[in-house]
């Protein structure tokens, strides 16, 4: 959580602006501290980021709150109801890692990790267990019965288990070579370094970039190390600004580049971007084909 200044600082958003567009817009609620102050989170900073972008690029401020208002409800999913008292942890149970961060139980987590990864169908792992669990650690945050410390101690979890499968699937020596990660800004990195684990076990040379990476950071990447194609996620609608920014300068460096994006605002991106819908097996298979990379997965 940041300070109002602190969040200025970030955003660079003045504190002066930041406290209207609370008042006129709605656009963020911080919460409060015990004396009163202003406190953001992550997600906060991101909607300030993108507020900023679209008024920089000449958006009115109330059309812009508006349309980043609107986004944000399109795609809030449903809200969970209250977590049952005792949920079993079997790989297929959406609720284990959900409760675990309601009890701050580090121990549950990684059981329930254990247990899933355990299973040789890794890709079906991730699309019906592991995305829908994250999707649920996420509503029950968003509904104030996960507390910001549990979100944390499963994302940490999750990105070690993740990065570790990464690393112990071999990189394939002829396999095409695809850069996948988020742009500027965007930090929610599961989903995308997910993917990253579904392409490698298909055979594919993955250079994973993770979260927050400026778009002349993609484009020196592709000046380096050319890739086949490149894989943006756009996991939030207030990403899809930056994405954007990303797409366009990946354009300039490379017009024939392939980009695809994937994510819960992949739909809203565009840019002449190819979206990947949202399941790890098919998305995953899709980009092999695409490329003429057929091979088996590990």
């Amino acid at each position: 959580m940041y300070s109002i200044g602190h969040a200025a600082q970030l955003t660079g958003v003045p504190a002066a602006t930041l406290r209207v567009w609370e008042r006129r817009y709605g656009l963020v609620r911080p919460e409060r501290s015990e004396g009163g102050y202003r406190l953001y989170d992550e997600h906060a900073l991101q909607v300030l980021r993108a507020m900023s972008a679209l008024v920089a690029a000449g958006w009115a401020p109330r059309t812009a709150a508006a349309h980043l208002l609107a986004g944000a409800e399109a795609f809030d999913g449903p809200r969970p109801a209250a977590p049952p008292a005792s949920p079993a942890s079997t790989p297929w149970d959406t609720t284990a890692l959900a409760q675990g961060a309601v009890d701050l139980d580090r121990e549950a987590v990684s059981a329930a990790l254990d247990t899933a990864f355990a299973s040789p169908d890794l890709e079906q792992v991730l699309d019906d267990w592991l995305m829908p669990s994250l999707e649920r650690v996420g509503s029950w945050w968003r509904d104030g019965l996960v507390d910001v410390a549990g979100e944390h101690v499963v994302s940490a979890a999750v990105e070690r288990r993740l990065g570790a499968t990464l690393d112990a699937v071999p990189v394939p020596a002829r396999g095409p070579l695809v850069a996948v990660g988020l742009a500027r800004g965007s930090l929610h990195e599961l989903g995308v370094l997910a993917f990253a684990v579904a392409l490698r076990r298909l055979g594919v040379d993955v250079v994973y970039l993770g979260a927050d990476l400026p778009p002349q950071s993609w484009v020196s990447l592709v000046r380096a190390r050319p890739p086949a194609a490149v894989v943006i996620g756009a996991p939030m609608v207030t990403d899809v600004i930056a994405v954007r920014e990303t797409v366009d300068a990946l354009r300039a460096a490379r017009p024939q580049l392939p980009v695809f994006v994937g994510g819960s605002a992949q739909d809203e991106v565009g840019h002449g971007t190819r979206t990947l819908g949202h399941a790890m097996r098919r998305a995953s298979r899709t980009l092999v084909e695409e490329l003429g990379a057929g091979g088996a997965p590990a």
